[in-house]
C-alpha cells in the first residue's frame, strides 16, 4: 500500500514486515523513533457480534485500537467495533501477545468506545499510554495512521490533514450513522480493519481517531478526540460519563447559506468578531417529535447561543449538553431573521439508548434506539425487530420493522411487549400489528404462530462492569390449548367445471417452520400444497423441497380457513416427496376427500389438467399437454442438500407450470396421475438456489399408501446408487453388444436407453459392488430402461439382487447388496461453538468417496466461534485437543469434559479432503452446547439435552441455531 503526501515524498509500506520503513528524508529519524515507540501500544481486535441488536446483525470482524491507559488496561477504538449488541473479542498485541477484551462503554452516537484488558496479561512487552491531544489537530498536520489495515498487522499509512469541519460521514439506512460532530478529512487510503487506528502526529500523539473512508476516493474520515478525552477521564473515575441531548440534529452551514436562512446582518458580525476565523453556524436539520426540543425550535432554524453563550461548533454544543442533563437550558436561535429564545430540558441520552434485547420464537425485538429514530425523524418509542426470524419474519426478510401490538395489546416499549407474551399460550396464531420504519404511514398486520418449544423466551441486559449480557428468562411457556374441532367448506371457482374441480377438496396449504438448517437446506421457512391421499387417517403428500426433514412445525391450512398441526412420518430418500399426517378430527365436518389416484401412467403428448395453487395461494385449472417424459439430473450443490434422482420428469406446455410450485395432473375424469413439485437445484455464483418446476408420477406414491393407512412406516430397500441415461449409440462404443441393444429395443419401444452407474452412496452395501460407470443392464433378469425398474417394492427384504452391467467393455453378472434407504433423516444434532454438526447426510454419502468421521458441521451461526475462527460447514471434525473422534458419541464426551474461555484444538477434513487444524476459543455464554435427538414422546418430537451449564432455561439459545 502507497499513498502519497502533500509534498510528493514516499510513504512507508507493509510497516508490520521486515522490509524497512521509509520516510521522508528530513523527517526519517524523528518518524522512526515515533513509530518504533506507538507501535507497542497499537493492538488488532478481532471481535464478533454474537447476535443482532439495534442496526447490527451478528458478524465477526477485525479492527485495531491502541492504549489510552496502559495502567487500567484501557483502549480506544471505534463504536462500531466495541459493539452495541453482546459482542466478544480478543486484542493481539504488537509481540503477538493476545488477551481477552471487554467493552467498558460505546458512545451513545459518536463512533467510539473503549475495551479493557488485564495489564498484568502482558507479560512479554512494556506497553505505554498513548496520549490523546485533540487541541493539536490543525490543516496540513503530517499524520500516520497506525493499525491492523485490511487485516495485515501491522500497517503504517501516511496523510495529511485537509479538513477540521466536515460533516460526518453518512453509511446508508438502518445503520450505524455519526451525527452533531464534526469529522477530520485526510489524503489517506486505508482500508478495512484500519477501524479504531491512532492517527498520530510527529511527536507520538493522538490527534483523531480513524473512522471511516471513501471507497471511491483517497480520503479518509478520521472523529477528533475532544468527547473522547472526556470520556476517558470520567470512565478513569469508575463513572459513566453524562450525555445529554434535546433529541435534535444540527448540521454546520457556511455564511452564504446560512443568511439565505434568514440570519441576520447583526448576528453574522457578532460571530465573525468573537470567531475571526469561523465560516459558519450550526443549523437545527431534523428535531425528533415527542422530544424535548419538539415544538420550541424547528428545522432551519439557526442556533446562535445556548444559556447566554455563543456557539459554532458541535463540541462547544455537546458540551453544554452533558454538563446540564436533568436541567434545563436557554437555546437562542434565530428564524427568518427573528430572534428566539426557548427553555429546553436536557434528556439523559443513554436514557434513550437500549441496553437490553428480547429473543423470543427465532427472532429479537430491542426498544427503538435514538440513532435510528433520527435517522427517520420518528419518535424514539416502540418495540424494533433487530432480528426478523423465526415466528418474527412477519412480511417477508425486511428489516424496519416496529411491532405496535401482540394480539390485540398495544406494545410502546419492551416491556408490553413482554407482557403480551407471557400471557399466550404456546402455539396460539395471534396477529401482530406493525410498521416499517421507513414508511410511518402504512400500518401492517401478519397472524404468526407462537414459538415457545424450540428457543428460549429470554431478556438479555448489557452489564458494562463484567462486558457481557446477562441473560434471563422470561417464564415457561404456557401449554397449548387443545384444538377444538372446526368445520369449514369449500369454494369452487364459477368458469371451472367437471370432476376436477372437486380436487380442491383433496389439496391442503402446508407451511413448514424450521428452527434449524439442517442437511445443507438453505431455507428456515417454506410453503406449498400438499394432497390428502387418505382423509380417514389424515395422510398427506407434500414435496420433499416444502418438508426436507422432520425438525420444525408443520401448519395445515385446509379450504383456505382451517389451519391445524401436522407430523412428519416418512421422507423419501430418492423421490422429491415427504409423506405428513394430521388428526382428522381437528376438521369436524369439513368435506375433505382423499384424492382418487389414477391407474394409469401419463405418455408423452398426452392432455392433462394440472390442479395448483399460484404465488398468492389461489387456485388455478388449466388444460394443456405433456410435453415429455424423460430422465432428468437436478445439478449438484456444492453444499450437498438433498435433489431427486432416478426419476423420470413430467413437463408441461404452458408458462403457468413454472408459476406454481406445486400442486396436482389429473385426467378429465379428476384422477390423479401425477404431483407436479419444485425441486431444490444447486446454488449459483451469485448466491442464490435454483429450484424447477417438474412433475413426478403418481405411482411413486401410490405403493405406500397403503402402508400409511395401516399405521405402518414402509422400510425402502434398494440400491443406493445414482445412474443417468446413456444413449445405445454412446453405449455400443462403451461395450454394449448387438444382442443387448436388441433386448433394450424390445423391452421399451419408446425410448430406446439404458442407464450409467455416476456415483454408489459411500458407505453403503451397494458401494462394494457396484462400481461408477457401470452399464445397468438388466435387474433379477428384466431389462433395465426404465427408472422405475431401478426402485424395489417397499418392505421387500431380499439382501442381494441379481444385476448384469457392462464394465469396461465387459458384460457381467453378480449379485448386488440392497441397501435399506434412510426414510427419517437426520436424528442427531449437535450445538456447538455456534456449528450445527449431525451425521453426514445422504447428499454428502452421494458426493463424497470417503467419509472422515460421522461428525459433519452442517453450519454455523455468524458471529459464533465457529464463523470466527474458520469452522467452516461441508467439513468433517476429526479430532479434538489432538485426540481422535469418530463418532457423535465420541464427540458429545470430549465436548462435556472442554473448559470455557480455553483455545480448543481442532482437526478438521475438508470436503475434498485436505486436513486443517483450526483452534477454537469457546465461549459457553453466549453458545452453549447442547444436542438435540428426535424422540416422538416430546411435544416438538424433539428432546434437548444442555451438555454445559451455560443454558439457564433448559432450552439452545438461539444464537447457536441462526444459521447462514
Amino acid at each position: 500500500m502507497e499513498s502519497g503526501s502533500d509534498n510528493g515524498d514516499v510513504t512507508e509500506e507493509n510497516a508490520g514486515n521486515d522490509s524497512p520503513i521509509q520516510f521522508p528524508i528530513s523527517h526519517q529519524p524523528k518518524w522512526q523513533s515515533t513509530i518504533e515507540k506507538c507501535v507497542k501500544s497499537v493492538v488488532s481486535v478481532r471481535f464478533s457480534q454474537v447476535m443482532a441488536f439495534d442496526t447490527e446483525g451478528p458478524d465477526t470482524s477485525e479492527a485495531s485500537g491502541f492504549v489510552v491507559d496502559a495502567e487500567l488496561g484501557i483502549i480506544l477504538t471505534n463504536r462500531h467495533v466495541v459493539c452495541s449488541g453482546p459482542s466478544v473479542a480478543e486484542a493481539i498485541f504488537h509481540d503477538h501477545e493476545e488477551v481477552s477484551v471487554y467493552p467498558i462503554y460505546r458512545d451513545p452516537i459518536h463512533d467510539f468506545g473503549f475495551l479493557r484488558y488485564e495489564p498484568s496479561k502482558i507479560r512479554h512487552m512494556e506497553v505505554a499510554s498513548i496520549p490523546l491531544r485533540p487541541d493539536l489537530a490543525r490543516v496540513g498536520l503530517d499524520i500516520r495512521v497506525v493499525g491492523n489495515d485490511a487485516g495485515e498487522k501491522l500497517s503504517i499509512l501516511a496523510g495529511s490533514i485537509s479538513r477540521l469541519d466536515r460533516n460526518a460521514p453518512d453509511y446508508g439506512d438502518l445503520t450505524y450513522n455519526d451525527f452533531n460532530t464534526f469529522y477530520l478529512q485526510a489524503a489517506s487510503s486505508t482500508s478495512g480493519g484500519s477501524s479504531g487506528s491512532p492517527v498520530l502526529d510527529i511527536d507520538g500523539n493522538a490527534v483523531a481517531l480513524q473512522a471511516g473512508g471513501h471507497s471511491k476516493a483517497a480520503t479518509d474520515f478520521f472523529f477528533p478526540l475532544g468527547r473522547v478525552a472526556r470520556a476517558l477521564e470520567v470512565l478513569k473515575r469508575n463513572e459513566i460519563p453524562p450525555r445529554g441531548t434535546i433529541q435534535t440534529q444540527f448540521t454546520y452551514r457556511p455564511f452564504d447559506e446560512v443568511r439565505r436562512l434568514g440570519t441576520s446582518d447583526a448576528t453574522e458580525a457578532l460571530v465573525r468578531s468573537l470567531f475571526p476565523k469561523e465560516v459558519g453556524m450550526l443549523v437545527v436539520e431534523t428535531v425528533l417529535p415527542e422530544g424535548p426540543g419538539a415544538g420550541k425550535i424547528e428545522e432551519g432554524d439557526v442556533l446562535t447561543a445556548v444559556n447566554g453563550r455563543v456557539i459554532t461548533k458541535f463540541e462547544d454544543l455537546e458540551a453544554l449538553f452533558d454538563d446540564n442533563v436533568g436541567r434545563e437550558i436557554k437555546v437562542k436561535i434565530e428564524r427568518g431573521g427573528d430572534e428566539v429564545e426557548q427553555t429546553i430540558l436536557v434528556q439523559n441520552l443513554h436514557s434513550i439508548t437500549p441496553n437490553r434485547l428480547v429473543e423470543i420464537g427465532g427472532g429479537k425485538v430491542n426498544d427503538l434506539s435514538y440513532q435510528l429514530a433520527r435517522q427517520y425523524c420518528v419518535p424514539v418509542r416502540g418495540c424494533y425487530v433487530c432480528d426478523p426470524a423465526g415466528m418474527l419474519r412477519l412480511d417477508g426478510p425486511d428489516n424496519g420493522w416496529i411491532v405496535t401490538s401482540v394480539d390485540g395489546k398495544p406494545t410502546p416499549n419492551l416491556d408490553a411487549l413482554i407482557e403480551a407474551f407471557q400471557a399466550i399460550p404456546d402455539r396460539e396464531r395471534i396477529p401482530i400489528t406493525f410498521y416499517s420504519i421507513a414508511d410511518v404511514h402504512s400500518q401492517s398486520v401478519s397472524v404468526v404462530t407462537v414459538e415457545r418449544h424450540w428457543t428460549g423466551f429470554r431478556e438479555w441486559r448489557r452489564n458494562d462492569t463484567t462486558g457481557l449480557w446477562i441473560p434471563k428468562s422470561l417464564g415457561e411457556a404456557i401449554p397449548a390449548k387443545p384444538l377444538e374441532p372446526r368445520t369449514a367448506t369449500f369454494a369452487f371457482p364459477e368458469d371451472v367445471v367437471g370432476p376436477t374441480k372437486e380436487l380442491l377438496r383433496s389439496l391442503v396449504r402446508l407451511s413448514y417452520y424450521m428452527p434449524v438448517r439442517l442437511d445443507g437446506f438453505p431455507r428456515s421457512r417454506k410453503t406449498g400444497a400438499g394432497l390428502i391421499v387418505d382423509a380417514k387417517n389424515g395422510i398427506v403428500v407434500v414435496g420433499r423441497n416444502v418438508v426436507p426433514f422432520a425438525l420444525g412445525d408443520i401448519s395445515i391450512t385446509v379450504a383456505d380457513s382451517v389451519v391445524i398441526p401436522g407430523k412428519v412420518l416418512f421422507i423419501h430418500p430418492t423421490h422429491n416427496f415427504s409423506i405428513v399426517k394430521y388428526d382428522p378430527r381437528h376438521l369436524g365436518e369439513t368435506p375433505v376427500l382423499a384424492a382418487p389416484i389414477s391407474n394409469s401412467e401419463l405418455k408423452q403428448g398426452q392432455h392433462v389438467n394440472l390442479v395448483a395453487f399460484n404465488h398468492n395461494h389461489r387456485p388455478i385449472f388449466v388444460e394443456t399437454t405433456v410435453t415429455d417424459i424423460s430422465t432428468v439430473t437436478i445439478p449438484q450443490s456444492s453444499s450437498p442438500r438433498f435433489r431427486s434422482t432416478n426419476f423420470d420428469a413430467i413437463t408441461l406446455d404452458t408458462p403457468l407450470a413454472q408459476q406454481c410450485g406445486s400442486g396436482v395432473l389429473a385426467d378429465a375424469a379428476g384422477n390423479v396421475q401425477g404431483l407436479w413439485l419444485s425441486y431444490m437445484g444447486e446454488r449459483t455464483q451469485n448466491g442464490q438456489d435454483n429450484e424447477y418446476h417438474l412433475g413426478l408420477s403418481i405411482s411413486a406414491v401410490k405403493e405406500l399408501i397403503p402402508f400409511f393407512s395401516r399405521g405402518e412406516i414402509p422400510i425402502i430397500r434398494g440400491l443406493a446408487m445414482e445412474v443417468t441415461p446413456l444413449q445405445l449409440s454412446q453405449a455400443r462404443h462403451m461395450g454394449l453388444t448387438d444382442e443387448w441393444v436388441q433386448r433394450v429395443e424390445e423391452a421399451n419401444a419408446q425410448r430406446r436407453q439404458v442407464y450409467l452407474v455416476r456415483r454408489s452412496q459411500t458407505g453403503s452395501p451397494t458401494a462394494s459392488a457396484l462400481q461408477e460407470l457401470d452399464i445397468m443392464l438388466e435387474i433379477e433378469g428384466k431389462t433395465v430402461t426404465r427408472t422405475s425398474e431401478l426402485d424395489v417394492k417397499p418392505n421387500t427384504q431380499r439382501e442381494s439382487l441379481q444385476v448384469s452391467v457392462v464394465r469396461q467393455k465387459d458384460i457381467m453378472k453378480f449379485s448386488v447388496p440392497t441397501t435399506i434407504q434412510d426414510t427419517v433423516g437426520t436424528n442427531r444434532v449437535v450445538f456447538w461453538a455456534g456449528a450445527v454438526l449431525h451425521r453426514p447426510h445422504t447428499a454428502v454419502l452421494q458426493q463424497s468417496k470417503h467419509l472422515p468421521s460421522e461428525i459433519y458441521v452442517s453450519g454455523r451461526s455468524k458471529g459464533s466461534p465457529a464463523y470466527m475462527f474458520g469452522l467452516q460447514p461441508t467439513t468433517w471434525i476429526t479430532g479434538i485437543n489432538g485426540k481422535k473422534v469418530k463418532t457423535l458419541d465420541e464427540f458429545v464426551a470430549v465436548v462435556k469434559e472442554l473448559q470455557d474461555n480455553t483455545y480448543i484444538r481442532v482437526k478438521t477434513m475438508s470436503f475434498d479432503q485436505v486436513p486443517v487444524v483450526l483452534s477454537i476459543k469457546m465461549n459457553f455464554h453466549y453458545h452453549p452446547s447442547a444436542e438435540w435427538i428426535k424422540d416422538d414422546r416430546e411435544d416438538c418430537g424433539w428432546r434437548k439435552i444442555s451438555l454445559n451449564k451455560a443454558d439457564d432455561d433448559g432450552t439452545m439459545n438461539s444464537t447457536g441455531i441462526d444459521l447462514v
